[in-house]
């Protein structure tokens, strides 16, 4: 991670790294979780909401990318190219499960998974900080 010394907040990047890579992993390692316990109900909320094919590929997709690249991310192990994965997923699944234009709701769910996206790709771009497998 680039740090600018003479920043008020140097001394704390890779603490607050740390934090955001927390932050981050709860919500995405507990979804992935569920989703792993209940893939029969997964595999339909696929198939009504998104109606994407081959739906059992895609559930197995989300658990990887929510369960394991979760984890991954969570103790920095390969922290750049994980996020930047976790990043595309996360807008793929705003586009086909979020219609923004729907309501409300649907609108705050998009708008919620490309803010989470930006935040992955800060973490692409700068790494996982100091407190973390990578080290960087």
């Amino acid at each position: 991670m680039a740090t600018t010394t003479n920043h008020p907040l140097a001394a704390a990047q890779d603490t607050l790294a740390l934090i955001g890579r927390i932050l981050i992993g709860t919500l995405f390692i507990p979804a992935g979780f569920g989703k792993l316990m209940g893939f029969a109900g997964t595999v339909g909320y696929i198939t009504k909401v998104a109606g994407l094919p081959l739906p059992e590929v895609a559930a197995a997709i989300a658990i990887v990318v929510e369960l394991g690249l979760g984890i991954a991310l969570l103790v920095g192990f390969k922290t750049r190219w994980t996020a930047l994965i976790m990043a595309i997923f996360t807008v793929a699944t705003a586009l086909f499960f979020h219609k923004f234009w729907a309501d409300a709701t649907q609108n705050i769910q998009f708008f919620k998974n490309m803010a989470i996206a930006g935040g992955l790709l800060s973490f692409a771009a700068f790494g996982p900080g100091r407190f973390s497998i990578d080290k960087n």
